[in-house]
Formats: C-alpha cells, sequence, structure tokens
C-alpha cells in the first residue's frame, strides 16, 4: 500500500490543472517537489500547491531521494534527457507528449528503460478517459460491424500569438518543439486511433508551410494502414478561418460509423443500421488523473497502464513517416 512521492520536472501552465493536481489528489499519491528553471514561477507555484520541495535544477530533484517517480513536463527537446537521467536514477518516468523528438529518440528511451529495469509512461491520457472508453466498448460491441475506414480532420485557425514572430511560442520552434502544432496536437488523435483501432503499420503524407506565419509546417495530408487492414486518412491545417475550425474523427464499419472527436468532447454520434444514439460524456476536471491513477496503481503492483514507452514511440514513428523524415 505504499504512497508513490512524485516529482515533477517542468510545472508550468500543464501542470496547473491539466495534470499537476492529479499527483496529490489520488490514494497513495503525493507531490513532494517541483522544478523550474525560474526560481520566482517555481516558489509560487510549490506555494500555490503546498509542495515541500522546489528546485531550479533537474538534476537535484532527480537526485532527491524522497522523490520515487519523475513526470517530464517539459517541451519535446528535453524529454530524452531529463526521461534517461531519471530512470538511470532508479525512478520510474512519466513523460508529455510528444514522447521525444522523433522515433530515433523513443527507442533510445526504451532502450534505457529495459536496461535500467524503470517503467516509462506517456502522457497520451484519452486512453483513460470516459469519453474515448465509450468509443472503444461501442466499436467492440460490433454495433457498427466491421470497422472499414477511418477519416480524420482537424483545421483551426491561426493563433494570435502565431501573427508576430515576436510573439511565437516555443510550439512552433522547430528545434524545441519539432513540427509545430502537428506534432502538438496530431499524436493525441495518432495515438487513441493506435487505442481504439490498434497499430498503424505504414503511413505516408504530404506537408507545407501555406500560411507562412512560422517556418514549420502547417497543412499536412495523410493516408493510415492499420495492422487489422483498415484504411485511414487525415488532414491537419492550422491556418484556416475560425469559421471553418473543425475537430473530427469518423470511424466507419459494414454496419454504421461512429463520429467523435479529440479535442472538443463533442457528444459521440452512433449511426447504425439498428441505432442512432448520442452520448455525452465531458472530461473530468484534471484531464490527465484517470491515467496517473492508472500509473499510480502499476507502480503499486495493483493495476496497469494502458500508455507505455512502447505504445508511445509508435505515434512517434507515425508522425515522422507521414513528415517523411
Amino acid at each position: 500500500m505504499k504512497t508513490i512521492n512524485w516529482g515533477i520536472i517542468g510545472c508550468g501552465n500543464v501542470c496547473e490543472k491539466k495534470s499537476g493536481p492529479s499527483f496529490y489528489k489520488i490514494e497513495h499519491s503525493n507531490l513532494v517537489a517541483v522544478m523550474r528553471r525560474d526560481p520566482d514561477k517555481v516558489k509560487d507555484y510549490a506555494m500555490r500547491h503546498k509542495v515541500d520541495k522546489y528546485y531550479t535544477d533537474a538534476d537535484q530533484l532527480i537526485a532527491d531521494p524522497q522523490v520515487d517517480a519523475v513526470y517530464i513536463a517539459t517541451p519535446p527537446n528535453t524529454h530524452m534527457q531529463y526521461a534517461i537521467k531519471a530512470m538511470q536514477a532508479g525512478k520510474p518516468v512519466y513523460v508529455e507528449k510528444p514522447m521525444g523528438m522523433n522515433s530515433a529518440e523513443c527507442e533510445e528511451m526504451i532502450r534505457t528503460s529495459e536496461t535500467t529495469n524503470q517503467k516509462l509512461f506517456v502522457a497520451f491520457y484519452r486512453r483513460a478517459l470516459p469519453y474515448f472508453l465509450k468509443v472503444k466498448e461501442l466499436l467492440e460491441s460490433e454495433v457498427i460491424g466491421n470497422v472499414l475506414t477511418v477519416e480524420v480532420k482537424q483545421y483551426r485557425s491561426p493563433r494570435v500569438s502565431d501573427l508576430t514572430s515576436s510573439d511565437h511560442t516555443w510550439r512552433v520552434d522547430k528545434d524545441i518543439a519539432g513540427e509545430g502544432y502537428f506534432y502538438d496536437l496530431a499524436p493525441h488523435t495518432l495515438d487513441i486511433l493506435d487505442f481504439l483501432l490498434g497499430e498503424i503499420t505504414d503511413a505516408k503524407g504530404f506537408s507545407a508551410n501555406l500560411g507562412q506565419f512560422y517556418e514549420v509546417k502547417d497543412t499536412i495530408s495523410a493516408i493510415l494502414k492499420f495492422k487489422s487492414g483498415i484504411i485511414g486518412s487525415g488532414r491537419w491545417c492550422f491556418v484556416t478561418s475560425a469559421q471553418t475550425d473543425v475537430d473530427s474523427i469518423i470511424i466507419t464499419g459494414t454496419k454504421g460509423e461512429i463520429r467523435f472527436s479529440t479535442f472538443d468532447f463533442s457528444p459521440i454520434l452512433l449511426l447504425s443500421d439498428t441505432a442512432s444514439e448520442s452520448f455525452d460524456i465531458p472530461s473530468p476536471e484534471h484531464i490527465q488523473q484517470p491515467l496517473i491513477q492508472t500509473i499510480v496503481d502499476e507502480l503499486r503492483g495493483v493495476g496497469k497502464c494502458p500508455s507505455t514507452g512502447v505504445s508511445g514511440a509508435r505515434t512517434s514513428r507515425v508522425m515522422d513517416l507521414i513528415l517523411n523524415t
């Protein structure tokens, strides 16, 4: 019945509500240390969240004997570095998505996990959310028959910060975050398809920078081939008009289809030969909490987490294939 004591490297915005509070709200889990390079901001976070220890040096947090496991919530270009250090220090790791800057980095992280015998989890938290578990339940009930195709569409208008180079965030800096918003957002969709429909074995894509707001690609089109034989397609564009914003996944089978979204949590729509139903399932207050619960359970030996380094690496590989990198 051991309590897992967590340390966070990179206690920024994502840790305010999405993830951070989960570590001290879950039973048998406690947040004992946080790290951020800015001394004022890390102290402020620690004070507001009642965390006893705070650091400006990640190595000091990793070395803290009170920290049992490490959550890495920094930008992608530092995921591999911190994950390897933590695992080599004998501590399991929960790392934000995308798991690494490319699939080669992911494989290196997996090798370290294996050689150190430390567990590696990835923040593809949709795998544990009731919304997506409902979609999985519908698929497994075969209410739409045998699955044939899946179609993904995500269009989004530019953020205000995209319009002026001096205001650009790190998310559109290729050296820090990879290929921009595609690397930031598409992994959630590609991973949930892996969870719902099985492994994507091949992918091909075309990509372009059509908006010219930043250097990374803003428009991507892809075709996907699943191990099961299912064929999929995806389109992402981050420079459309606000009037054409869309977040849609459509899974079509021999007896109907299921429509849902990746980010909007719009009602799940089931259309089949025998039923037409809608399921409105909101996301929890702390969206990562259900997955973090499964991590705590696995570390305590009483459960299993559905999002591992192996599954996370598959999504990075698919993105590499789509971008021809």
